[in-house]
Formats: structure tokens, sequence, C-alpha cells
């Protein structure tokens, strides 16, 4: 039985591109009344009911003439009336009706929140369980590895498990090329046995089974765990020890884009120097291996604000494109202008999070399967709020757009004598910035003393690591690294030489290497999800607690996010006077209320912003702790300063982030494609919120 269910449910966890399947339709009648509004969840003032529709969902007219309409797959709906059986639903909540939804047919939605899987390189591909009590068997339980383990090992030889309803794809699912949708339909927080704290999520696939790329995908790619003939599982897949051994034609095709973002302040000249000359030899081994359109380099330089010294020239420059050299000759004459600065910064930090923010936004790194930026600076970047900063972004909001687009940035530090009282700080920002969340730590190196050789061993060791994986692929070999071949319990020191640090940046490159060989994979085999599927996943892996296995999203309407503003706004600015008066900050913020409508008997016993009802519903049920909800008059008397300008900096970064994204048009996504434009929704990270 167990078996049986396992495969029918097209277990191949295919993550179905969305507007691929959405067929344009004829749209039934509609009933715009612009005074009827959708039913609100309960026990919310602002937030409107929503389902979502499955596979062989129909739209059935207003009026009851004609059978109906097939919607696609994980159309979003407002419920504007409960009738036994059915909904009457609209696009939008604003009085557009357009029919009714079996209930059969659809679940609810409560928060439009989402899931997206990590990149499941080293790490454990997440099992997905019929039933919350099997989760639960596994965190709470002592023996729930070992049970875990069991679990696991059935599904990988036998393609069922008692209770296991699914498995994550072995290649990571690029969402951008590949948009799915997995809805969270509700949270649970529960806790380890060793104390660590995890999320549990009942999730749901929902995709359009008729699609033929879906079933294309499944019959080629052989993603399918428990197909009627139990197609086996190929390389990569959780539980292999992938050695690099095992041959997979379609990384043949695999490229990587190494973009170089280097200072050129006055300081830098030996440094612009050994870039170039490390990058020449590659250039000589790749022409050697005819490697020369499988490897491909890019340099961005960055200063600091030309308002402030017009000597400076620029405060970013792109000097060369991926693809635009694909010799040393061309790379040499398209960088020959590439020099320090003849004049000094009017302060020691430069703009070098202008020039990350080039190379994410102005290469397209869709065509590459590697995708890094190396950045190499002696100095700090200068901050979000800093009025020379020329984007008004932090480390924390460039790391969450280059996780979007799929980049990993390594930053090689130049720890120099005269920097001394700057290290600090720009050791902090770097680590943040080159945090990687599928490695678990920053692909930060710093260089002793701005050693010249050092700095060369360094970044020759990087640029070699990183080609030698596309050798690899054009053999139809997968990088080393593994999960399930190394232990869980390794205690990491920090190197302390320049040979260690270069075997280090070997390392990681390495393991990193398996998760951009697995991304790609993903995408030229359009690996896809299931027709549909409710079931409950952990949000990190058992087998070790430090590894995320998903990242929840929430999906913003373009009004939302104009909320989420104002809210922010009003939030930092009573921070602001809370600096100088605990008094006036809380005093600003019940005024803040009291605008929005709040109790004012409430108010005169609240003490939080969330029992103010300050913080908007958006975010009061979300599954993730808020770093300002919960904080009282007392608690922010206690606060140091430094805490407080912690605090306050941190909401300048979201209000930053948010009026960052409203501006993206491009990454807006349609949930339904009759909706207005305004029923777009952004995917805003959990851990962007405030």
């Amino acid at each position: 039985m167990v078996q049986a269910k396992f495969q029918a449910s097209a277990l191949a966890l295919s993550l179905l591109v969305a507007t691929a399947t959405m067929a344009t339709l004829a749209t039934p009648s509609v009933a715009a009344a612009a005074d009827e509004r959708p039913l609100l969840m309960e026990g919310k003032t602002t937030l409107y009911q929503r389902v979502l529709s499955t596979p062989d969902c129909k739209l059935l007219p207003l009026d009851g003439a004609g059978a109906g309409i097939f919607v696609p797959a994980f159309s979003q709906y407002y419920v504007y009336a409960d009738e036994e059986s059915r909904y009457k639903v609209g696009t939008n909540a604003t009085g557009k009706v357009v029919g009714y939804l079996d209930k059969s047919c659809v679940v609810p939605w409560k928060q439009q929140l989402a899931m997206l899987f990590t990149n499941p390189a080293n790490r454990n591909r997440a099992l997905i369980f019929e039933q919350e009590s099997t989760l639960d068997r596994i965190i709470d339980q002592d023996d729930g590895e070992q049970y875990y383990q069991q679990l696991y090992q059935q599904v990988e030889e036998q393609g069922h498990a008692e209770g296991v309803i699914s498995i994550e794809p072995k290649e990571y699912v690029d969402y951008q090329k590949n948009f799915y949708l997995l809805p969270i339909l509700q949270s649970e927080e529960s806790m380890f046995p060793d104390g660590s704290y995890v999320y549990k999520h009942e999730i749901a696939s929902i995709t359009d089974k008729n699609a033929k790329s879906a079933s294309t995908s499944i019959e080629q790619g052989k993603t399918t765990v428990g197909e009627a003939q139990g197609a086996q599982l190929g390389a990569g897949a959780a539980g292999s020890n992938t050695d690099g051994s095992d041959v997979d034609s379609a990384i043949v095709g695999f490229k990587t884009a190494i973009v170089f973002v280097i200072d050129s302040s006055i300081s830098m000249q030996p440094y612009i120097d050994r870039t170039k000359q490390a990058i020449n030899t590659i250039y000589k081994d790749i022409e050697a291996t005819h490697l020369n359109d499988s490897v491909q380099f890019g340099i961005v330089s960055f200063r600091a604000d030309v308002r402030q010294v017009p000597g400076l020239e620029y405060t970013t420059r792109m000097f060369l494109r991926p693809g635009e050299a694909t010799s040393a000759q061309e790379f040499n004459a398209k960088v020959a202008q590439l020099k320090q600065a003849t004049v000094s910064s009017a302060k020691f930090d430069e703009d070098s999070y202008a020039g990350i923010n080039m190379a994410l936004q102005d290469i397209n790194w869709q065509q590459y399967g590697g995708r890094y930026i190396v950045l190499i600076t002696d100095a700090g970047a200068l901050d979000a709020d800093d009025p020379q900063s020329s984007t008004g972004l932090d480390a924390n909001a460039l790391r969450l757009e280059a996780e979007h687009y799929g980049v990993a940035v390594y930053t090689l530090h130049l720890r120099t004598k005269i920097g001394k009282n700057n290290h600090q700080k720009a050791s902090e920002q770097y680590e943040e910035l080159s945090y990687n969340s599928i490695l678990k730590k920053p692909l930060y190196y710093p260089v002793n003393a701005g050693s010249v050789s050092d700095f060369g061993q360094m970044v020759d060791k990087l640029s070699q690591s990183l080609t030698t994986q596309v050798v690899l692929a054009t053999q139809g070999k997968l990088s080393a690294g593994s999960a399930l071949g190394a232990s869980n319990n390794v205690t990491i020191t920090a190197p302390k030489t320049v040979e260690e640090q270069t075997q280090v940046i070997e390392s990681d490159s390495a393991r990193l290497g398996l998760a951009m060989q697995l991304a790609y994979l993903g995408r030229v085999k359009g690996t896809k999800t299931p027709s549909f599927m409710q079931g409950w996943i952990s949000e990190r892996d058992v087998m070790d607690h430090n590894q995320l296995v998903c990242t929840p999203v929430v999906l913003v309407n373009r009004n939302q996010l104009s909320d989420l503003y104002t809210l922010v706004k009003g939030v930092l600015e009573a921070g602001i006077a809370g600096q100088l008066s605990s008094d006036d900050m809380f005093s600003q913020l019940q005024a803040m209320a009291a605008q929005m409508g709040r109790d004012p008997n409430m108010l005169k016993e609240s003490q939080t912003l969330s029992d103010m009802g300050i913080t908007a519903e958006l975010l009061d049920d979300l599954p993730y702790k808020s770093r300002i909800a919960s904080i009282t008059p007392e608690d922010w008397y206690n606060l140091g300063s430094q805490e407080q300008e912690n605090i306050v900096r941190g909401l300048e970064n979201s209000l930053n982030y948010i009026q960052y994204c409203s501006s993206d048009s491009d990454r807006f996504i349609k949930l339904n494609e009759d909706a207005d434009a305004s029923e777009e929704v952004y995917p805003i990270p959990l851990d962007a919120l405030p």
C-alpha cells in the first residue's frame, strides 16, 4: 500500500515552471462589484482568505451555465463566499469575482508563504512525510537520527519507505528558470533532543500533471523515486559517495564565469598586477586544453565617491564581461587601462558594495553553471547609510542578491599594516557578504600583512580550483564533495599559514563546485515536481542541524510591500528617537498605532510592538523571530548604545532592501494569469524582514 501510494504520486519532485503551464484561458463571466470584498481570515482584519487550485480543478461560471473550464494548477484565488461544497472566488481583493471552485480541488493558503529548497550538495536530501506524527517521531526521539537513516536507506534502495511520500530532487532546482511553488500550509516549531530548534512545514506541491515537459523530464531525467520500474538514481544522489567518477553526459556543457571585483584605489597596483598574472596563467592552461569557451573571466573595478573626489574618475567600471575575451591577448588588451587611482579617496573605506552590485546586475549569469565573484580589497566597505554609498545596500542585502542569482562571493581581504584600524570592521562586513548558505561558512580569506606573495598563491589556487571543475565536467564527471561522506562533528580551526589558507580555498571550492554542478544539472535536465502532493518536511537536515534544507519566503504584493515599507520607516524613526529617550520611542510607536486604528484601551497596556498591533498581520504568524517585535521600554533602556545603534542600523538596511525590491519589477511573479498587475507577488526571504 505504501509503495503503491509512493508510486502513484509521481514522486519525481520535478519542480514545474509555473508560467509555462499556465495556458491562456477564456475568461468566464466576471462579476465586478466595487463594494464586494473577500472573506477575512479568522482573527485578522487585513488578510483575506485565499486558496490554490490543484490539477483537474474547474472554474464554474457564476450563472451556472456551462461545464466550466480547467484552470492552471497552483493559481491563487480570493474566497468571496463559503457555500458548503464550493467557494465563490475572485482573482483580486477588489471585487473581481470570476466563478466557483469545488472545495475538493483546492487547498487553503493562509499566509502566502512558500518554500524554496536549498542546494542539496554537502547535505542529505530531504524526505517528505505523509503525516506530521512520523516527522515528530524523528525530531522528538533520541534515536530519531537512526530511524531517519533507516527510512532514507530504504527510499534509496527500494524506492519506498513507510510514511515517506517523496524525496527532494538530487539536483538543485533554479526557481528563477524553473519557477515552482511549494506553498507552506502551516508551520510548527519543534526541538531536537540536542536543543536545536527546528520548524516543521506542511507543504503542498501543486503542478499541472498534463504538462508535456513534466512527463518528458521525469522519463528522461530519471529523477522519480519509486517509478513503476524503480529507476535508479544517478550521480550526486544522496547516499552515494560522489568521488568525481560518476559520468553524466549532461554535465559536459557546464561553463564557469569568474568575475574579479577589484579595489583600484591608490594602494592596489601590486595586487591588480598579480591578479592579471594569475588570469594570464589560467588562460594559457585553458587554451592548451581547448576550454576557452568553458571558463570565462570578468573584471569590475571600484573606487569611491567621485562627487567627493573627482580625480578618482569613477566609482565602478566594467572592464571585461565574461565571454568578451577568449585568450590572454584579448584579456590583456581589455584590462590594459585597469590601474590604481592617482589620488586618495575621501575615506579609507571604498564603495566595494557598488562593485559587487555591478557584477551581479550587469552580467548575464543565466548562461553559466559555475557562477563566482572574487572580491579583492584592502579596505572596508562604505556602509549602507553612508552618504557616499552609491547603492544604499548593506552586506546582507547583497548576500541575498547573490543567492538570488546563484552566485558565490569570495573575498580576499588584504590586511595591510596601514589599514590596521579598519581590519575588524572590514572582516565583519565581508564575512557577512561572503557567507555561503551551502557550505555554512563565509568564503572569506584574509591575507595577513597584505603580502603580495601570499595573495598570489591564494588567487592562483582559487583560479585553478574553479577551473578544475570545468575540466572534470568536460570529462562527464562531477566535483568531489558529499555530505554523507563527511563527519558532521568536524572541529574547524582557523588557518594560520598561507599553505593552510590555500588548502581551505581548494576544499571549499571543490564542495561548492558540486553544488554549482547540481544546480546546472537541475536547469538543463528540467528537474520538476509531482502532480499534487501534501506532506511534512523538516526545515533542517535531521543528520546535521546546522544545515538548512529549505528557505521560506513570503510572497507579498505591491500594496503589501508598500505597507511594509511604511511600517519599517515608522519603527525606524521611533528607534532613532529612542536613542535619545526610550520614552520618546514608545510614545511615537503608540501614536503610530493609534493612526493605524488600534484600540486606544489596548494601547495603554501595550509594552511591545506586537502588543500594540503595529507589526503587520502579514508578519505576525510567520516562522521567523523578529528582532524588534518583542522589545519593551525596559529592554530598550537596558541596551547599550552600540546595541541600540545595531538595531537602528538593521532597520535602515531592511528599509533599503524593501525599497530595492519595490523597484525590481522583473522579479514579481504572477500567481493567476487573469489577475491584475497589483496582485503580482515578490518573494521576500524571511531573514530580510525586520
